[in-house]
Formats: C-alpha cells, structure tokens, sequence
C-alpha cells in the first residue's frame, strides 16, 4: 500500500519540485522497510540475507591467473564452436545451390 500510495503521491504532485518528490519516496521506502522487518516474514528475509553472506565469505574464489585462463579457453571455444557453424552452413548452403541450382 506505500509503494502505490507513492506511485500516486509522486503523480499527484508532478508540479512540485523533483528533490523534494525524490526525498518523499526515499523516506516512504524507509518507512516500507521498516514496516516490511517488523514482520515475520521481514525477519525472514533479513536473516536469509544474513546466512547469504556469511556463506559468500566461505566461497574459495579463484585466482587470477585461473580466472585469466578459463576466459581464454571459453573465448577459443567459442571462435572454434563458431568456425565449424560457419563452415556447416557454407557447406549445407553450397549443397541447396547446387540442388535448387
């Protein structure tokens, strides 16, 4: 109900002045959050952000040099995968001419 009471406060008043409609919806989303983290379902949501980020701190995250190595591997491979598409429809296109004539 705040998100589109904004939505329509911020049509509403179109004339007024942009920093102050933009200060308005930056205090009616604090005012929505706050509302959204005194629910169960907030505290939720806040403890699964919680959990998420410890859980990124345990995530080995490669190196440069594999990160470096993996790009170039995935981009010749591509190249590869695209040159051998390339040739296939240059051949089936060479076999239709030479059917259709």
């Amino acid at each position: 109900m705040l998100a589109a009471g904004a939505v329509a406060g911020n049509w509403y008043f179109q004339d007024e002045s942009l920093l102050v409609r933009a200060l308005c919806l930056v205090g009616i989303a604090l005012g929505a959050g706050f509302v959204a983290f005194t629910t169960e379902r907030g505290q939720q949501v806040w403890s699964l952000m919680r959990e998420a980020r410890a859980e990124i701190r345990r995530v080995v995250w490669p190196t440069r040099q594999q990160t470096t190595q993996t790009t170039g591997i995935v981009l010749i491979l591509i190249m590869v995968f695209g040159l051998v598409l390339w040739g296939l429809d240059s051949a089936l296109s060479w076999l239709v001419q030479e059917v259709i004539g």
